[in-house]
């Protein structure tokens, strides 16, 4: 499977879980709206008062057909232009805890699951440059050794070692490393031997390839 399909299904399982959570949030409010004015116009028809008391509190809890409702709905005198109103209010949190986010909870499950297929397929799809042990994923720019383990190598190192894998020949003269390594520096000599030096143990440790100098005049990757 192309890598544009596998995301393109889980961008659309993420948007259908989303918005399958927010449709059962959403009918869940209707119904707890419902409940709750049908709960308040009963209790103030009964005591023929808009003022909101301890016994209208307890009579609008009584008349909450919900009773997950009951203790968490809240009655309010809210401000409007035609006066003072006594409204019921439930925060957020309760809705979203009576709403059924089964379906919801579906479908993020697969679409976790299907990102991290996605994730191993892709990351063993990756293209790999091998020669000795030592393989290169060009796309991230990491060497690993043999087990999948990733080698760890100085930026500098690590420039060195890509020029060694892009050569078809595994072989790189010195002028060709100082002049992309350190193009402003006019003697790097010393500087190339002490990279050389410190990046043999670590190529030899991690695969079977050894660095090789030809008589001082180019270094050549190749297998012991």
């Amino acid at each position: 499977m192309k890598q544009k399909y596998a995301l393109t299904i889980l961008f659309a399982l993420i948007v259908a879980s989303g918005l399958t959570s927010i449709g059962c949030y959403q009918a869940t409010e209707r119904i707890v709206a419902e409940d709750m004015e049908c709960a308040l116009t009963k209790a103030l028809a009964e005591q023929q008062s808009d003022a909101i008391t301890a016994d209208t509190i307890r009579t609008f809890n009584s008349y909450l057909k919900t009773e997950q409702l009951r203790g968490h709905a809240v009655l309010a005198v809210a401000t409007r232009q035609d006066g003072l109103r006594c409204e019921a209010r439930c925060s957020a949190a309760t809705i979203f805890s009576m709403s059924d986010q089964r379906p919801a909870s579906v479908l993020w499950t697969m679409a976790i699951l299907w990102a991290l297929y996605c994730f191993w397929r892709f990351r063993r799809d990756v293209p790999l440059m091998t020669f000795g042990g030592l393989a290169y994923a060009e796309c991230e720019g990491r060497f690993y050794n043999k087990l999948g383990k990733q080698v760890r190598l100085t930026p500098m190192q690590q420039q060195l070692m890509e020029m060694f894998f892009r050569s078809e020949s595994h072989r790189l003269t010195k002028t060709e490393i100082c002049d992309a390594l350190w193009p402003k520096k006019d003697d790097a000599n010393d500087t190339l031997y002490t990279l050389i030096r410190r990046l043999k143990p670590v190529i030899e440790e991690h695969s079977n390839l050894e660095i090789e100098s030809d008589r001082g005049r180019a270094y050549e990757l190749r297998v012991r």
